[in-house]
């Protein structure tokens, strides 16, 4: 089918292979069917919802398997996958094996662009280990501050192929990868992109961490004017020499240092750019200033870096960047405040899943009593500990994986007092919070960064920041 657009006309009668309901897989499925496609959904789970799923998507004349995702439906011509399926799944290597096309929820979404009869948005892309979603979303608040027509789209929560199909004409979509989603999309052609960071995670999808930095670098390849990476993380700059570009792409790094120039950086507290003006072997344009980010915390500010590169990228005013940036709230349980009690700031970080993460969260504050632990998904952190040793004036320590946490603390920061929770149930963040107070002394931090997953004590990080702001609201009460 080539790598432009594809009109309606080439889905008539083509038998294609959903697999997963969700949040893409359901759209897939629907747009697929409209344009004429003979759509066959299966799903590996069999539960109440996905019954309720499959009769909604049967309705329309979609065929559904549901516990069934491992065959490949006969006749087959395409498979359009959810983002968090394996590439090891029998379902793919039976369609590798037929020759049969993989694309993810991405590529349907890019192939699919322009053909509803509204003009196809170029893409500003992000990915990386950790920041993706900030730097999305503050990058949208820029755009939105130049008076352009976008959304902050993809991994982000809000479907592509709902953006592109929709009834609303963007100027410019602010697109948020995963290292998943761009593994399933080979036709990916972004006007710029960002690679954040680089380091381990989800390897025991990819396989290792070389396949998984290669699937993060495909979101370079094919881009027209900048590719944006992280002067910090060599591994990144290295992406970007291996991409294969556009004639005329440039290569825009962000530091938080003076930038050289084709870089972003910081001088004296001001967000500076010397990529995308005239003179950029002496010249430096002001963008906005430290403070205008929320919250000024160092990756925070790379993070508004990285997005502010994308926007010039696209022709955005120095003005409109500084607007962007302060009209941005973060998400919660990023880095937020919850509190400020007896001089002792309480800070939500439950979003810091992995150790990258976590080594940035607790580099934004010179005194912390940590709380850690939980779900470790074999990480290790003696480098976490060792980088963070002289900042700890205490660690509070939960959840399964906890003893790792522990051993590390022991061998590289044995003098930091460590309360080691021997429970993983809901109510040991209360506990955890009330060590916490007991070790902090006024002008500390507790920070809740936990540096693992959540699933073994909660639903998800969300509902593990909520207990922890629960617990510190809980305790503001009771010093009130």
């Amino acid at each position: 089918m080539g790598s432009q657009e594809v009109s309606t006309a080439d889905w008539q009668g083509k038998h294609v292979t959903v697999a997963g309901l969700g949040v893409s897989g359901i759209p897939a499925a629907r747009a697929l069917h409209e344009r004429g496609a003979l759509v066959t959904v299966v799903n590996d789970g069999d539960d109440e919802r996905a019954r309720a799923q499959a009769a909604e998507l049967e309705a329309l004349g979609i065929t559904v398997r549901l516990g069934d995702g491992a065959t490949l439906p006969p006749s087959t011509e395409l498979v359009v996958t959810a983002p968090g399926w394996q590439p090891d799944k029998p379902l793919f290597l039976a369609a590798a094996e037929a020759g049969v096309d993989i694309w993810g929820d991405v590529e349907l979404a890019w192939r699919l662009r322009g053909t509803n009869g509204r003009k196809a948005a170029p893409w500003l892309a992000v990915t990386g280990t950790n920041g993706k979603t900030t730097t999305v979303r503050m990058l949208a608040s820029i755009l939105e501050a130049a008076g352009l027509r976008t959304a902050a789209v993809g991994n982000i929560g809000v479907s592509l192929l709902d953006a592109v199909l929709g009834e609303t004409e963007y100027d410019v979509l602010a697109v948020e990868l995963s290292s998943y989603q761009l593994h399933w999309a080979p036709s990916l052609r972004a006007h710029s992109a960002a690679v954040l960071n680089l380091a381990p995670d989800h390897l025991d999808w990819h396989g290792s961490m070389e396949a998984y930095a290669a699937d993060k670098g495909r979101v370079y390849e094919g881009n027209t004017v900048a590719c944006v990476y992280n002067a910090a993380d060599p591994a990144t700059e290295e992406l970007v020499r291996e991409a294969d570009v556009e004639e005329g792409c440039r290569a825009i790094g962000f530091t938080l240092g003076a930038p050289g120039p084709s870089q972003l950086g910081v001088v004296d507290g001001i967000l500076v750019d010397r990529a995308f003006v005239k003179n950029r072997q002496k010249q430096a344009q002001e963008l906005a200033e430290v403070s205008d980010v929320n919250p000024p915390a160092p990756h925070n500010i790379a993070n508004a870096l990285a997005a502010a590169a994308l926007a010039r990228a696209f022709g955005v005013e120095p003005a409109a960047v500084r607007d962007g940036l302060r009209n941005f709230r973060p998400d919660a349980h990023r880095i937020e405040h919850v509190a400020d009690i007896d001089g002792v700031a309480y800070v939500d970080d439950s979003k810091a899943t992995n150790t990258h993460a976590t080594e940035a969260s607790l580099a934004a504050y010179d005194s912390i009593v940590w709380i850690a632990g939980g779900l470790a998904k074999g990480a290790t952190f003696d480098e976490l500990v060792t980088g963070a040793a002289k900042r700890l004036r205490g660690v509070v320590l939960m959840g399964a994986d906890r003893a790792l946490i522990h051993e590390a603390l022991t061998r590289h920061a044995p003098e930091v007092p460590v309360v080691d929770l021997d429970r993983t149930d809901t109510g040991a963040m209360s506990e955890a919070v009330e060590h916490a107070a007991r070790l902090a002394q006024p002008g500390d931090t507790v920070l809740l960064a936990p540096a693992c997953a959540s699933m073994d004590m909660f639903t998800n990080y969300i509902k593990r920041g909520e207990a922890f702001a629960d617990a510190v609201r809980a305790r503001a009460e009771e010093s009130a």
